[in-house]
């Protein structure tokens, strides 16, 4: 068991005190998460990468939210996290006037390989993704989070394999499993 593991072991016990160390030891990682996902779904946001990670931060820390199991778990929840505060914020910023101020541009990246250039999605592409994901999530737990990791996070297929302790290959037949149900997910929603 390493550190990281088991100071989410103790913050599930209730030491708010492990949860900061644990937080301390990936900061750095969470603002490499944090500045991935703001090139993939909002560059032109207000929200600074130190605000996301903060926010990260205080979705992570609610007790109710402690249920990381290791690091690859901590980090798949850091993803949703960054995810549904930068979907929240979207939502405001495109509130005051129809696409919030973002360019439209074309979303193929869930039919082919993903860029991850730093590309905006127009707000209501966002949603359909989001939404999307959240029955994904439904019916394929580890799907859905496999999305979130490759996706919204940038993590490569190598990364990924790393912290779930699986292969490459069994990442890139997840891949495409994931990439077949978004698809038919976004295209039934259009």
């Amino acid at each position: 068991m390493d550190g990281i593991t088991e100071a989410l072991s103790a913050a599930r016990a209730g030491d708010r005190e492990a949860f900061n160390t644990v937080f301390a030891a990936v900061h750095a990682e969470l603002r490499r998460l944090a500045r991935a996902q703001k090139r993939r779904v909002s560059p032109g946001a207000t929200l600074s990468t130190t605000a996301l990670v903060h926010e990260t931060y205080l979705k992570l820390a609610h007790p109710a939210n402690l249920g990381a199991e290791g690091r690859a778990h901590f980090f798949a929840l850091a993803a949703k996290a960054m995810r549904h505060v930068l979907i929240s914020s979207a939502r405001r910023r495109g509130a005051g006037k129809r696409g919030g101020g973002v360019r439209p541009e074309a979303f193929d990246d869930v039919r082919g390989e993903p860029s991850f250039e730093p590309a905006a999605l127009p707000l209501a592409e966002l949603l359909a993704i989001h939404q999307s994901l959240e029955r994904l999530e439904k019916l394929d737990a580890r799907l859905a989070e496999l999305v979130e990791l490759r996706f919204f996070a940038g993590l490569t297929e190598e990364e990924v394999a790393e912290q779930r302790g699986v292969s490459s290959r069994t990442v890139r037949r997840d891949w495409q499993a994931a990439r077949a149900c978004l698809l038919k997910e976004l295209t039934a929603a259009s």
